[in-house]
This record gives structure tokens, C-alpha cells and sequence, in this order.
């Protein structure tokens, strides 16, 4: 078969598999619904009980798109560190950006149990926690791209990264010492990472930023071929270097920040989606691989969205420990299969 054909085929399958993974996510939950009253009620038939349809339209259907657009956009996020630094094991993180959107929410819940009176109140708002993690996540990002205009190496960017997740870390560290228990549960449980807490609203505002993440990625796709031969051929072949890293450094975060607001910081997936997407397209042209990643990704987080939250059971065990259970052993087996992973 032609390798063109090949991806166009398994590209389709992606899809078909992803509406498939879509309708089962929808369909299961601690209610149990017919699957004929999910599609009357997705198809606005309007056959099916009010409840059922309430619990469909303003829970299930908000949390299985927020599970596309955050494995999708962390698969995104993965391949595009992993391509800029030339590290296989760069994920979505690396920045810091995450520990920023951990820093912003402790403030916020751990630093209310400090303070006391009022801020007790603000911290159980879902809305202010996703403004916390925002702000904090962007203010990394405004002080990684600061010291990165000072430095050349891109490795040496990855260090700061790693510097501001350690700084960060000690702070949030301080805060949780002086907090109350409550209060430490409440953060803990943002850790644990969630799908389904949020409005329609806030589904809108998350699918705009991610929009505008994937609209700077375009400019800079063809560029991340030549970044795999390394920065002096990219210069070579007249690519803009500062201006490719900037746009992928700042796509990149804005889609980790608005993800790590909105659902906690996921694991595994960023780290894990890229690698499996390679092997399954065997090629390294990111015309094809970024749009099967964010599909791979995407069934990813389906998968274990709908294992979290264990259909006909009123519990719903944390994403975060499902999507690790998934990608470390993924990650195991490449570096087993492949002795040394590659790009």
C-alpha cells in the first residue's frame, strides 16, 4: 500500500475509533441510560426522561469533549517538546508550566487556610481555582520566555524549566505546611486531576485558547522537521530559529496552562501519545504525525475517562492514576523494545 494511503487509512480509523470511544464515554456513567436515550438525547430528539437528558447534556457531554480537547492537546504539547529539545522524554511540562498552575491553585486553596475569614469561601470556587492556575501557569511562562531571550542553548532552557518546577515546588511545600487538612484534601484532590467539573461556559473559553494554541502551531510545522537534524542545519536552510522556538514555546504553554487550569495536571499523556504514534505511522513527518497524535490522544483520554469512572459505580477513581497506569508501561516498553528511543 502507498505510505500516503496507509496514513490517510489510519488516520480514518483514528476517527472512527475516537466517535466510538465518544458515544461509549457519554453513554456510561454512576446512571445508567440506554443507549438509545444517549443518542435521542444527542441528536436533540428529545425522546428519552428529562433527568436523563440533564445528566447527558450538562455533565457527560461537557466532560467527554474536555477529554479530547485535553489529550489531544497534551499529545500536541508532548511531541512539540519533545521535538524542540531533541529529548524523547520531554513532555508537556518540562516548562514548569504546570507547577505554575500548582503554585497559582495552592496560593489560592492553601493560602486561604492561612488567611482565614472570606478567602475560605473563594477558594471552593471552581471558576477562581481555573483563574489561580492560569495565572500562575502564565506567569512561568512570561519568566521562562524572559531568561530564554537571555541563552542560546535550548537545553539550557529546559533547565530553567526544570529550576522553576523545583522553586515552585518548595513554595507550594511552605504553604502546605502551615495549611489545614481541609484544605490540603481540597488541593490534593485538584492533583488528582478531573474532567468533569466543568460548565459549558468554561468548555467555550477552553476550545478558544486551544483553537488559539493549534493556529501558532501552523506557522512553525514545517519547520519541525529540520529541528530534528538539529539547530544549525534548521539555520542552514534559513528557519528562523528564535522566532520558531518562540512560537512553539508559547503554543505549547498556552495549551498546558489552559489544560492544567481547567483539569488538574494529567500525567502520561503528552510523554506517552507522541512515542505510540510514531510507531504506529512509522514516520517522523509532522504534517502527519501532529494531527494522529492529538487523535491518539484524544482515545486516550477516553479510554481512561470512561475506566476512571466506573460505569454503574458512584465512584470515580483519579484520572491522573489511570493515565499513568496507561503511559508508564507504554513508555517502559519502548525503551525495552527499542533499547534506545529515538526521535
Amino acid at each position: 500500500m502507498h505510505p500516503n494511503n496507509s496514513y490517510k487509512l489510519k488516520t480514518i480509523l483514528f476517527v472512527l475509533l475516537m466517535l466510538i470511544l465518544f458515544v461509549i464515554n457519554v453513554s456510561l456513567g454512576s446512571v445508567d441510560i440506554p443507549l438509545k436515550s444517549v443518542f435521542s438525547s444527542l441528536l436533540g430528539y428529545g425522546e428519552s426522561k428529562e433527568s436523563w437528558d440533564y445528566i447527558i447534556i450538562n455533565y457527560r457531554l461537557p466532560k467527554a469533549i474536555t477529554a479530547i480537547l485535553v489529550g489531544s492537546g497534551l499529545a500536541i504539547s508532548g511531541l512539540l517538546m519533545q521535538t524542540l529539545f531533541r529529548n524523547p522524554l520531554a513532555g508537556p511540562y518540562v516548562l514548569g508550566i504546570s507547577s505554575g498552575a500548582s503554585l497559582g491553585v495552592a496560593m489560592l486553596i492553601l493560602g486561604s487556610s492561612i488567611i482565614g475569614g472570606s478567602f475560605q469561601v473563594l477558594a471552593q470556587s471552581q471558576f477562581l481555582i481555573s483563574l489561580a492556575a492560569s495565572a500562575g501557569s502564565f506567569l512561568v511562562l512570561f519568566a521562562v520566555m524572559l531568561v530564554s531571550k537571555q541563552v542560546k542553548n535550548t537545553m539550557s532552557i529546559l533547565i530553567i524549566g526544570l529550576m522553576f518546577s523545583s522553586l515552585t515546588s518548595a513554595i507550594i511545600s511552605v504553604l502546605a505546611y502551615f495549611s489545614s487538612a481541609e484544605n490540603l484534601q481540597q488541593f490534593m484532590f485538584w492533583g488528582f486531576g478531573s474532567l468533569g467539573n466543568l460548565t459549558w461556559t468554561e468548555v467555550l473559553i477552553f476550545t478558544c485558547l486551544y483553537l488559539l494554541a493549534s493556529i501558532l502551531i501552523l506557522p512553525v510545522i514545517k519547520s519541525l522537521n529540520s529541528l530534528l537534524l538539529g539547530e544549525n542545519y534548521a539555520k542552514s536552510i534559513g528557519i528562523n530559529i528564535r522566532q520558531t522556538k518562540n512560537l512553539i514555546l508559547i503554543a505549547t504553554s498556552l495549551l498546558t496552562g489552559v489544560i492544567t487550569a481547567f483539569a488538574g495536571p494529567i500525567a502520561f499523556i503528552g510523554l506517552a501519545a507522541p512515542h505510540m504514534t510514531k510507531l504506529i505511522l512509522n514516520t517522523s513527518e509532522h504534517k502527519q504525525i501532529i494531527p494522529a497524535a492529538a487523535l491518539l490522544g484524544a482515545n486516550i483520554m477516553l479510554i481512561s475517562d470512561t475506566v476512571a469512572q466506573l460505569p454503574n459505580s458512584e465512584y470515580t477513581l483519579p484520572i491522573n492514576a489511570i493515565t499513568t497506569m496507561f503511559g508508564a508501561p507504554i513508555v517502559i516498553w519502548l525503551l525495552l523494545r527499542k533499547k534506545k528511543m529515538v526521535l
